[in-house]
């Protein structure tokens, strides 16, 4: 413990010391960085820290790619990179997108290498399309690494840019740090070989490791069977479609009286894109689009709690949050994530949900994984300064995994706005996306660690921490090895040379 005291202390130096010199030593142009980006990094200690810690701690090296990174920032406009700035025909393609999680509960982010070809024409389109996808993500799930999967099935040289890949890469080398897991090529084509060669000298030391080739059969080591499509050899059967963004995996929790299910909501159809002939660098490949499944309003409780409530049996044996985020209109508990395990003791959780807002809040819990939980209250509001209480419980015989996600949702309603479930389900229908507060939970199966008498509880921050500590131990643990391999190696030489003087004296005797 004293050796990571020590460690965290200087590693805060480090962000003090690397904020102040950037402050001084690269801001002096006011217009060469986005200001929004600069104030992000003088207020956010984990981003800093991130850009260190993929830069071994050197503090100039971390400058270096935060300047890097700025200037790539800026000429690309992330911060005001929207949905409706991509040509709506890229998104159409499927030929990127965000779905599903690999086996450490990693989001993947697929590319269907047979649906690109190259053309100057687009290049720029595409890079800012795959920019807009990673800035949507970093904001959702901020901490949280991305699995990249190039889906080579069917490709050929034809669809091998270069220029583009390098780009890709250098936005997790350099633009996004600490945000690659890992990067696999499915089913790459022989002939695509020396291409690969190529792009590995591309990737530096701390990147090298995270590349991973698999074929159909050894793709199941890295993503669960659920999340793979069916050329794979998975169960998955998501098939892309647009509209709208196929990256949001949530959906209402299973409840008592089981779905219903509902057409869609017409949508009107927007004209076609301009520049058609541009389609063909991305060759589309969706899907119809398919029904949605909308759980009644009436099944799911629309029960607000008050303080005579708490006592509700319901929340008996739930796990009790010992950690807050503290949002704009409500106050989450717990602030990072939800635990389960196997015992019956462990297989509630409770999210409390208190009002700081000056008006009525409706909130609604939303999962990836609606068949193995059930939420109670899954959409209801709050009265300002009130506090509600959600049980979060595993039906049947499920296990929770890393892979499963919880989302609450929330924002202020109108005065004297109606509370039951019609006036909810229109307001969610009315309401503007900017206007709704949102926050995320990761889930973790405590039995996984108590099989081995702990149980780990901490952030992502502080586990990259420990890793960190983990690395320099082993990294000077090596350092010994080398030092005692080279003293043996003298002494043997000394004993060497010992013998051959005695040799030689023996032998002029």
């Amino acid at each position: 413990m004293a050796n990571l005291s020590l460690l965290q202390q200087d590693i805060e130096k480090k962000i003090e010391e690397t904020k102040q010199k950037f402050k001084n030593e690269y801001v002096q142009e006011s217009d060469k960085y986005d200001s929004r980006d600069v104030d992000r990094l003088q207020k956010d200690d984990a981003l800093v820290e991130a850009y260190l810690t993929w830069r071994q701690y050197s503090v100039d090296d971390a400058l270096k790619m935060i300047d890097d990174s700025f200037l790539w920032r800026k000429e690309f406009g992330l911060n005001d990179l929207t949905e409706s700035s991509i040509p709506k025909w890229m998104f159409e393609t499927g030929a990127v997108f965000l779905h599903g999680y690999d086996k450490e509960g990693n989001k993947l982010f697929w590319f269907k290498v047979k649906l690109h070809t190259k053309d100057a024409k687009t290049i720029m389109d595409k890079k800012k399309y795959v920019a807009f996808w990673l800035e949507r993500y970093a904001k959702r799930e901020p901490g949280m690494p991305l699995t990249v999967v190039f889906d080579m099935a069917d490709s050929g040289i034809s669809n091998i840019d270069m220029d583009f890949v390098k780009y890709i890469i250098n936005c997790f080398k350099v633009y996004y740090p600490k945000f690659l897991s890992k990067m696999i090529i499915v089913d790459m084509p022989w002939i695509m070989n020396a291409a690969w060669k190529i792009v590995k000298t591309w990737l530096g030391p701390e990147a090298i490791s995270k590349l991973k080739f698999a074929s159909k059969n050894e793709i199941q080591t890295f993503i669960d069977p659920e999340y793979l499509p069916l050329h794979m050899g998975g169960m998955d059967p998501f098939k892309y479609s647009y509209p709208p963004l196929p990256d949001d995996d949530f959906q209402t929790p299973t409840c008592e009286n089981g779905p219903i299910v509902s057409e869609d909501d017409n949508e009107s159809k927007e004209g076609e894109s301009e520049g058609k002939e541009l389609e063909s660098s991305f060759s589309s490949e969706v899907a119809v689009k398919p029904k949605k499944v909308y759980f009644s309003e009436e099944s799911l409780s629309s029960l607000k709690l008050d303080d005579n409530d708490k006592g509700d049996c319901r929340t008996k044996g739930a796990r009790k949050p010992l950690t807050t985020f503290k949002g704009p209109l409500l106050n989450v508990s717990p602030a990072e994530e939800l635990s389960f395990g196997t015992k019956e003791s462990e297989r509630k959780c409770l999210i409390i949900l208190d009002n700081v807002s000056k008006n009525q809040v409706a909130f609604k819990v939303r999962t990836t994984a609606p068949e193995k939980y059930r939420v109670k209250p899954s959409n209801s509001s709050c009265e300002p300064g009130a506090s509600v209480d959600i049980v979060v419980s595993l039906h049947g015989g499920y296990q929770a995994s890393l892979q499963d996600r919880f989302l609450v949702m929330a924002a202020e309603m109108e005065q004297n706005a109606g509370a039951g479930s019609p006036e909810l389900a229109q307001f969610w229908k009315d309401v503007p996306k900017t206007k709704i507060m949102d926050h995320r939970y990761t889930t973790i199966n405590v039995s996984s660690w108590t099989g081995m008498g702990i149980l780990i509880k901490c952030s992502p921050l502080q586990l990259m921490r420990v890793m960190v500590c983990n690395a320099r131990l082993e990294q000077k643990l090596d350092q010994c090895l080398w030092v005692q391999q080279v003293l043996i190696g003298l002494v043997l030489v000394v004993m060497m040379f010992s013998f051959l003087t005695l040799y030689h004296l023996s032998g002029a005797s």
